[in-house]
């Protein structure tokens, strides 16, 4: 959220026009070109950078321009903030093909990690990720230890290597391995000295202290990223950015190259049973590069694992405990979040160490479960079973770890009680959808605990919507599928109850954000009333329980939320879910299912919650999947027979499902025949024919009323149309549709004097179609009775 002084900035930005723009660039040209590159400057510069980045398309800035900040940046004595605005102005400008950087000759190692950003930018034109690759590892295997430093080119090195991983070749792999060992285990103990002293300060004042620890302890074993300092050395911001391009780095120097751990197939290895002897001896004899830098990383991870669990100094420990928490001793609530966030890529670090040398599995194996079962109760640090998840979900077999409770807890209780975290909502879904290959056994809790998953939706709809798109296919199944469905259907109402849900709760500071504007003191005493309970704990269960029950009741108790701007986007995302759902519950449905989820969109379609335009926009979706339902089981129509006439047997709510009701009839007119099923009959026919001539003859003979609304001229052509395909399949039927067509001939030429119904001339007609008689004997959706279509409307127009 910004505040209102930022929001007034960033409309500001957004509403320059391209010829001030320009004006605002040829300023800043000449500032540029003077050699005193002043406060103006960069006060100028700085606007430049929030006009290009708060918008989503790219600005056009001249060429000139371009080019006066590419020197800029390129400028030995240019001051640093200088340099760092027009590498992000570059950089947000990119792909350009206006750019034309030298980097093969910039000394200063800061300046080379500017420039190499910009380039890394624009993508691998011409192989410059290589090329910068090449220049940036020819800086790091000169540097002299008086020269320049390696904290600026790390970033660059890590991008580099994700981007391109065939840059480094064997020696240059087998350098930074061993430069990754010292930095990560031998860095400095003590902190750095200060830039400047003052004139009164003393010798000893100015001597650095010890690296201590996030209690306040002095720290006794090697650096890591979680010591703490005032001031840190050259060789400790190097631990800290090792650390954060290992994993990156083991994967690419691992033993089967980068990639290889993308598949599962070290399973073979991992089930070899190895030794403790074996796999503990490791550690006694002298080690290749790779080898070592596993083994350092190793003993990297399992301090940091010992570092988060750090006990409360004894200040704390006098304190009162409300909820003990897992992870305790951090003096600054940065801290704590910084223990969390290491503790997660420690265990992602393993995880790959693992995968790498089987050895390493026997040895994480006691310190990770005894941190699952730390962490097991701590709301707080939920963020860190994931990984934990993934990790017993690769080696659960081998370790003997029971994974079925790991994935009961962590698919039941996290998305009842954190649905409303942003991060973890992302986190957690891209969780299940990286890992699907994965679950093998376990897809069924998976696919069981899809009512959880879509609180996730529900309350995230917006920015979860696609991953939704990649996970759904893998969460259908025919089992759930018709409950999957009702869910679908029913999102909106669930954004609505966990609104309530986190509206009640009695902590107001563990709430999160919502729409204050909204008041909804009814849906809250709806709630907590007793009598609703039961739909309530429905909609808000854990897991697929089996049985299906209508939500209508609770449509109508939250409809003052409809309005809610969460309840409208999740409203908004159901329409594209539902089309994901169908593809891939079509894949798997039989003939007993693809029955029942027609009937389903059947009974529902007059059962939706009431957000604006949301009934229209399913109704579209649901509309085009009972014609694909139909097309996939063509006998559908035979089967549901009874089902369709009672659908077809009332004209309420006919404007709001047109486009249902056009579907349906559609299909009745291409799909009843005894060309897609023998079972169908004479009476069968005739039995349609009388509904739909009846509801032809409603919705254009009488008066437009608030329960009868006027028609769609679209229902109109497709009852006629289907008319005179069930007339071509029944002699009997012929001049009883021909009668009706001209009736409804005379009704388009004069709508505002026409008989009110087959024999009663003089009656005040209905609606007006608006229709020229072209129009309303145009065939519908599908024109394969069209030469009946023409005989009978001829034979009428002659009668």
């Amino acid at each position: 959220m910004f505040s209102a002084g930022a929001e007034s900035l960033l409309h500001q930005a957004r509403e320059i026009q391209e010829e001030e723009l320009k004006k605002f660039c040829s300023r800043i040209s000449k500032l540029l070109q003077t050699e005193d590159l002043g406060p103006d400057t960069v006060d100028s510069l700085q606007r430049l950078f929030l006009i290009i980045s708060a918008t989503k398309y790219h600005r056009r800035l001249e060429k000139t321009c371009i080019d006066l900040l590419q020197a800029t940046l390129s400028l030995p004595a240019c001051p640093e903030q200088l340099q760092v605005l027009c590498t992000a102005i570059l950089r947000e400008m990119s792909p350009c093909d206006s750019l034309s950087l030298a980097w093969d000759h910039t000394q200063n190692s800061r300046q080379l990690s500017l420039v190499a950003s910009v380039l890394l930018a624009q993508g691998d034109r011409n192989e410059e990720v290589r090329a910068v690759g090449q220049g940036v590892l020819r800086a790091l295997e000169s540097r002299q230890p008086e020269g320049p430093s390696f904290r600026h080119l790390l970033p660059v090195m890590a991008k580099v290597v994700v981007l391109s991983p065939g840059t480094l070749q064997e020696d240059q792999t087998t350098l930074l391995s061993k430069r990754l060992v010292d930095w990560l285990r031998y860095a400095s103990l003590q902190q750095g000295f200060p830039h400047s002293g003052s004139f009164f300060s003393t010798p000893r004042a100015r001597q650095p202290g010890p690296i201590t620890e996030v209690d306040g302890a002095v720290a006794t074993d090697f650096f890591t990223v979680l010591s703490t300092g005032h001031r840190f050395t050259e060789d400790q911001w190097l631990n800290v950015q090792g650390f954060s391009m290992l994993r990156a780095w083991l994967l690419h120097s691992g033993p089967e190259g980068p990639g290889a751990l993308d598949t599962d197939d070290g399973s073979e290895q991992e089930g070899s049973m190895l030794s403790v002897i074996s796999a503990t001896s490791s550690a006694g004899r002298l080690l290749p590069p790779r080898e070592r830098l596993r083994e350092v990383a190793f003993e990297y991870c399992q301090r940091l694992i010992e570092q988060s669990n750090r006990r409360e100094s004894p200040t704390q420990a006098q304190a009162p405990r409300l909820h003990p928490p897992a992870m305790q001793g951090a003096l600054r609530k940065g801290d704590s979040d910084l223990q969390k966030a290491c503790l997660v890529e420690a265990v992602l670090v393993l995880d790959v160490l693992c995968r790498q040398d089987p050895s390493f599995l026997y040895r994480s194996l006691s310190c990770l479960k005894a941190l699952h079962g730390r962490l097991q109760g701590d709301p707080a640090s939920v963020r860190v079973l994931l990984p934990l998840a993934r990790f017993f979900l690769s080696h659960g077999e081998v370790a003997a770890v029971d994974s079925e409770a790991v994935y009961r807890h962590l698919f039941t209780r996290i998305p009842s009680e954190q649905f409303h975290s942003p991060m973890l909502a992302f986190e957690f879904i891209q969780f299940c959808r990286d890992n699907l290959h994965l679950f093998a056994g376990h897809l069924s809790t998976l696919r069981l605990s899809f009512p959880n998953l879509f609180k996730f939706l529900a309350w995230n709809s917006p920015p979860l919507t696609s991953e939704f798109v990649e996970l759904l296919p893998a969460l259908a199944d025919a089992g759930t599928a018709l409950e999957m469905l009702h869910a679908l259907l029913d999102l909106p109402c669930l954004t609505a109850a966990l609104d309530l849900q986190l509206r009640s709760l009695p902590a107001p500071s563990e709430r999160p954000l919502w729409d204050t504007s909204l008041r909804v003191p009814s849906c809250l005493e709806a709630f907590r009333d007793p009598k609703f309970q039961g739909l309530f704990q429905y909609l808000l269960r854990p897991k697929a329980s089996g049985t299906i029950e209508r939500l209508a009741p609770l449509h109508q108790l939250l409809q003052p939320m409809a309005s809610c701007a969460r309840v409208a986007q999740c409203a908004e995302a159901v329409p594209t879910l539902l089309q994901v759902f169908f593809s891939a519950v079509t894949q798997v449905a039989d003939g007993a299912l693809t029955n029942q989820l027609a009937l389903l969109l059947l009974g529902r379609s007059d059962s939706l919650y009431p957000a604006p335009g949301y009934a229209a926009c399913v109704h579209r979706v649901l509309s085009s999947q009972f014609l694909a339902l139909c097309k996939l089981k063509p006998s559908l129509v035979v089967e549901l027979a009874r089902d369709l006439l009672e659908f077809l047997g009332s004209v309420n709510g006919l404007r709001s499902r047109a486009s249902l009701v056009t579907s349906v009839v559609w299909a009745i007119g291409e799909y009843l025949s005894v060309t897609y099923d023998r079972r169908c009959t004479v009476e069968q026919i005739n039995k349609f024919f009388e509904a739909l001539e009846a509801l032809l003859f409603e919705v254009t003979q009488c008066r437009p009323s608030a329960t009868l609304p006027s028609c769609p001229p679209q229902v109109v052509t497709v009852l006629m149309t289907t008319l005179t395909k069930l007339a071509s399949r029944s002699q009997d039927l012929i001049p009883r549709t021909s009668l009706l067509l001209s009736k409804m001939r005379n009704l388009a030429q004069s709508p505002a004097s026409s008989t009110g119904g087959y024999g009663s001339p003089g009656r005040e007609a209905g609606p007006r179609l608006g229709l020229a008689p072209s129009e309303t004997l145009r065939a519908g959706p599908c024109s394969s009775s069209g030469l009946c279509l023409r005989a009978l409307c001829s034979s009428a127009m002659l009668s």
